[in-house]
């Protein structure tokens, strides 16, 4: 099986899954272009069975999903940007912050949300202790 992602004006429209001789006699004349993607790539690095990376090719970035961006220069499908404030990693095709989230997005049952207008992760909440 193969997945096919259906851009229009660069944005991802749709996401099928397809046996690739079934997709290679799909007529779909509404407007876009599919596009096949992996959902084995991400972050621009192929995963394995295991999800960690085994070497093999990562295809156009990330896997799509609807609403991603397909950026044609880079052959790359990626999130838009979330805030003005946080930049492009072309090499792991997704936006940063200015700063790091504390501990990552998730830590030890704490929660962060970013705050653009101060340019600071805040604490949103905690998961109750057991």
């Amino acid at each position: 099986m193969a997945h096919y992602a259906k851009v229009l004006n660069g944005r991802v429209e749709n996401v099928i899954v397809a046996e690739a001789d079934f997709f290679d006699s799909f007529v779909d004349d509404s407007p876009g272009e599919w596009l096949q993607t992996s959902y084995k790539t991400f972050e621009g690095v192929h995963l394995g069975e295991d999800n960690l990376p085994d070497g093999g090719v990562a295809l156009r970035g990330n896997y799509a999903n609807v609403g991603m961006v397909y950026d044609e220069d880079l052959d790359a499908f990626y999130w838009p940007q979330p805030f003005a404030s946080w930049t492009f990693n072309a090499e792991k095709f997704k936006w940063e912050p200015p700063t790091p989230c504390p501990g990552g997005e998730l830590m030890a049952g704490t929660y962060y949300e970013w705050n653009e207008n101060d340019l600071v992760w805040e604490q949103i909440g905690e998961l109750p202790s057991e």
